[in-house]
């Protein structure tokens, strides 16, 4: 396939992401569970590092590594939350604002969380689209090993404080309890944290390339939600709210950057 130049490019993964989540919301009807959503978020970075390695000429040894970690990503995180929701219905906050807008939220969600969520995805995944597009530099650099390093760290943080919080949830004896373990000693969310490396790391392989600083959008933005909207700030006000105990876990432990817990903390 001749390679299509940036702004075709950027059009039409813009224009798949907002099909695919459209798509979404249509199964999210008869179900009356907008947290699909949530499970199809990584499979759209997946059909998006696809796409852009089908419309791009740039260099195959980059691409392949963009669209494979992508992938890997993009699908442990979809089978992760599809496995944690399993059974429980609708997430909390979609509940909320369903309860809300009464009979009009099941159109307005279209707006509000699936094509709001699809110019997400289509912004955040601009370094995976960006890093694919230049033949040069046509080979792998330090650049590109510096980020398969961080990601990789990124997927681990990610991958063993899901795990971690897992089979923590999963026994009986610690309901009501503060996750205070392994990695969520050292971070009150560790998996955020390996989320931001992710993307880090993307951004530290695309960097080699021509449009590499127009790249970094990606990693700014997803580091700026995670603390400040959708992450941290929104989850944890939902947390003190109802559970007090929380509030002595915020005051020794780092909200994102593991590290040691302060003294005085209670082990």
């Amino acid at each position: 396939m001749t390679p299509y130049p940036l702004s075709y490019l950027l059009v039409l993964n813009l224009l798949a992401a907002i099909v695919f989540m459209s798509f979404v919301w249509l199964l999210s009807l008869p179900t009356r569970n907008a947290s699909l959503a949530d499970i199809f978020w990584g499979l759209g970075f997946v059909l998006i590092a696809w796409l852009s390695f089908a419309l791009t000429g740039g260099y195959l040894g980059r691409k392949l590594i963009l669209a494979f970690l992508t992938t890997a990503w993009g699908l442990r995180l979809s089978v992760h939350i599809a496995w944690r929701n399993w059974g429980k219905g609708e997430d909390r906050r979609y509940q909320a604002w369903r309860a809300k807008r009464g009979e009009s939220f099941w159109w307005m969600s279209l707006f509000t969380v699936f094509l709001t969520q699809a110019i997400l995805l289509w912004v955040i995944s601009l370094v995976v689209q960006l890093g694919q597009l230049s033949p040069v530099p046509s080979r792998l650099t330090m650049w590109d090993a510096l980020g398969m390093l961080v990601w990789g760290v990124g997927l681990m943080f990610e991958a063993v404080a899901d795990w971690q919080l897992a089979r923590f949830k999963a026994d009986p004896n610690n309901k009501g309890q503060v996750m205070d373990q392994g990695l969520w000693r050292y971070s009150r969310h560790p998996n955020y944290f390996g989320e931001t490396l992710i993307w880090w790391g993307l951004f530290f392989i695309t960097f080699s390339t021509p449009y590499g600083y127009w790249a970094i959008i990606s990693p700014v933005t997803i580091t700026f939600m995670l603390l400040k909207v959708s992450g941290v700030t929104l989850l944890e006000k939902d947390i003190t709210e109802r559970r007090p105990e929380y509030r002595e876990y915020m005051e020794t432990t780092n909200a994102f950057v593991p590290w040691f817990p302060k003294k005085g903390r209670q082990t």
